[in-house]
C-alpha cells in the first residue's frame, strides 16, 4: 500500500485494520525526515536548552540535562511513561495506532531518524503487534503511557502478538531479525507525545457505529412495513423545507427500501392518520445521527493526517517550538458526539421494537408470535433492548467535559479523549445488538402479514436473515438467534442494504 503521509484515507484505515502485507512512502518523505533529525542532532549539540531534547520533561522542562545522558533520557523516559493498564488493545486499533504513528513521524516534523519509521513499518507488515493496555491516558499530552507500551517494544521490552501468539519483545524483535534499538535524541518523547491510541480508537468506533447506523435504516423501513405504517412521512417535499442533507438523504432511503411493498398498498386507506414518532421521525433523528457521522469522520481524518507531537521541528529556521497538538480535544469531543449518535440509533429502534410486540399499536399477534400464553415471543427480547438501550445512556456521557490536572499541575486541562473513544466500542456493539433485536422482531411482524408481501429490497433481507435465523413459530432458546442476527449488522452484512452514500468533505476526497 503506497502511503501519503498527510492524505492518508479512511479507506487505507480500513485496510491496514484488517492486515496490510505492505506500507510503501515516498522517497520524499525519507528526505525529510533525514532533515530533521539531522536538525535536531545539531540543536542536541548545543548548550541552549530545548524542551525534550536536552530537557527533562512536563514540570522538570527546566532540567537541563548534559550530553553525555541524552541517550539515557530518551530510554527513561519511554520506561518510565510505561504504566498503562486494563485488556490490551484489540489487535485492528493496534494496527490502526502503527500507521498513524508512522504517519505522522513520516511528515518531517518529529525529528526522528528514518530507522525509528522502518522499524514501525516492519511492525506492521509482519504483524508484530504491540501488547498496549487500553487505560491509563488522559488524552494530554497526547496518549503517553500506551504509546510508551509501542515505543518501549523498540527498546526489546514489553510484549507483542505475533499471529495472535503473546511473545516477548525481545522475541519478537528477534522474528524480525531486529536488535533492540538505541533511541536518539528526541525520539522517545516523538514516540510518546501524540494522539494516535484515541484516534485509532475513535475511528474504530466511527466504523462500527457506522454499520449500526445503516443497518437501523434498513430495520426501521423494515418495521415501518411490519406495523404498517405510512410512507407519506418520507416525502421528498417534506425533507425539503427543512433542508438538512442527512434528513433528505435517510427519506429517499426507506422510501427506496420500501418501494413496491404491498404492505403499504394494502393499507393506503387504512384508518390510521398519523403514525408513532419511532417510525415517523425517523428521517429527523436518524438524519442527524448521519450528518453526525459525517462530522466526526471529517475530524477525525484530520486528526489523523496532523502531527500531533511536541514540541514541533521546522528546518526551515532550524527552530524547535513547544505547543500543545498533543491535546486530543478534537478527539474527544468527536468520540462524545459518535457516542450521542450511537446512543440515539438504539434508543430509537428500541421503541420500534417495543411498538412491534404491542398488539394494540401494530395490529399484529401480541408479542409477534401465534398461539401467545404458552408462547411469551420477543417479550424478553425487547427488555434485552431495552437494558442496552439504556446502558448505553450512561456511555453516552460526555467525557470531554471532565478534566483532571496532571504533571503538578503543568498538565493542567486535559481531554480524557482515549477514553471517550474506548467506550465507543462496547457502546457500539449494545446498539448492533439492539438493531438485531429489531431486524429479528420486524421480519417476524412482516412474515406475520403474509400473504401481503413487503418490497423486494426487504424481501431480500429476510432471505438472508433466514439464511443464519429460523422464523419464530413456538419459543426456543432465543439468544443464539439474537448473536446471529448481531453478527449481520456488526459484521455490517445489514449495512450493505442501505441505500445511503455516506461521505465527508469533498475538499478531503474521501467516504465512509
Amino acid at each position: 500500500m503506497q502511503i501519503q503521509p498527510g492524505a492518508i484515507t479512511l479507506q487505507q484505515l480500513r485496510l491496514v485494520r484488517d492486515r496490510v502485507s505492505e506500507i510503501a512512502l515516498s522517497g520524499a518523505v525519507w528526505e525529510s525526515v533525514d532533515t530533521s533529525a539531522a536538525t535536531v542532532s545539531a540543536i542536541a549539540q548545543r548548550s541552549a536548552p530545548a524542551y525534550g531534547i536536552n530537557t527533562g520533561f512536563g514540570r522538570l522542562a527546566n532540567t537541563q540535562i548534559p550530553p553525555s545522558e541524552l541517550l539515557l533520557l530518551q530510554r527513561n523516559l519511554v520506561l518510565s511513561h510505561a504504566v498503562g493498564v486494563g485488556e490490551p488493545l484489540p489487535d485492528p486499533v493496534v494496527r490502526m495506532v502503527l500507521l498513524l504513528k508512522i504517519a505522522s513521524l513520516a511528515q518531517g516534523y518529529s525529528g526522528v531518524s528514518s530507522a525509528v519509521i522502518e522499524a514501525l513499518i516492519d511492525l506492521l507488515v509482519h504483524d508484530v503487534l504491540p501488547v498496549i493496555p487500553s487505560q491509563g491516558s488522559v488524552g494530554a499530552s497526547g496518549d503517553l503511557a500506551p504509546l510508551a507500551h509501542l515505543a518501549a517494544i523498540l527498546l526489546g521490552i514489553g510484549e507483542v502478538r505475533v499471529q495472535g501468539k503473546a511473545m516477548a519483545a525481545i522475541d519478537g524483535l528477534a522474528y524480525l531479525d531486529r536488535s533492540p534499538m538505541i533511541l536518539g535524541p528526541k525520539e522517545g518523547l516523538a514516540l510518546l507525545n501524540g494522539t494516535q491510541v484515541s484516534t485509532a480508537l475513535a475511528i474504530e468506533g466511527l466504523f462500527a457505529i457506522e454499520r449500526a447506523a445503516l443497518g437501523a435504516v434498513v430495520t426501521g423501513a423494515m418495521s415501518v412495513d411490519a406495523a404498517a405504517g405510512s410512507v407519506v412521512p418520507f416525502d421528498h417535499r417534506i425533507q425539503a423545507v427543512r433542508g438538512h442533507r442527512g434528513q433528505i438523504d435517510v427519506a429517499r432511503a426507506y422510501l427506496r427500501l420500501l418501494e413496491g411493498s404491498g404492505i403499504a398498498q394494502w393499507h393506503q386507506n387504512c384508518e390510521k392518520v398519523q403514525d408513532p414518532y419511532s417510525l415517523r421521525c425517523q428521517p429527523q433523528v436518524m438524519g442527524s445521527v448521519f450528518d453526525t457521522l459525517r462530522w466526526c469522520a471529517q475530524t477525525l481524518l484530520v486528526e489523523a493526517n496532523g502531527v500531533s507531537d511536541n514540541p514541533l521541528v521546522f528546518v526551515e529556521t532550524g527552530e524547535v517550538l513547544s505547543g500543545g497538538n498533543f491535546h486530543a480535544e478534537p478527539v474527544a469531543m468527536a468520540a462524545d458526539f459518535l457516542a450521542i449518535a450511537a446512543s440515539e440509533i438504539g434508543g430509537l429502534a428500541e421503541r420500534r421494537i417495543a411498538l412491534l410486540i404491542d398488539s394494540t399499536l401494530s395490529g399484529l399477534p401480541p408479542f409477534l408470535v401465534k398461539d401467545g400464553g404458552v408462547n411469551s415471543g420477543f417479550m424478553i427480547a425487547h427488555v434485552t433492548a431495552a437494558s442496552l438501550a439504556s446502558e448505553n445512556k450512561s456511555l453516552a456521557h460526555p467525557a470531554s467535559v471532565d478534566s483532571l490536572p496532571t504533571s503538578a499541575n503543568q498538565e493542567d486541562h486535559v481531554s480524557m479523549a482515549t477514553f471517550a473513544a474506548r467506550r465507543l466500542g462496547p457502546l457500539a456493539r449494545n446498539v448492533a445488538t439492539i438493531v438485531a433485536i429489531e431486524l429479528l422482531a420486524s421480519a417476524q411482524g412482516i412474515e406475520l402479514r403474509a400473504p401481503v408481501p413487503t418490497s423486494a429490497a426487504l424481501q431480500r433481507v429476510i432471505a438472508r436473515l433466514r439464511e443464519v435465523v429460523p422464523h419464530y413459530d413456538v419459543d426456543h432458546y432465543l439468544a443464539p438467534d439474537i448473536a446471529a442476527a448481531t453478527e449481520l449488522v456488526a459484521q455490517g452484512v445489514l449495512a450493505a442494504f442501505a441505500p445511503i452514500e455516506l461521505s465527508v468533505s469533498p475538499s478531503l476526497g474521501e467516504a465512509l
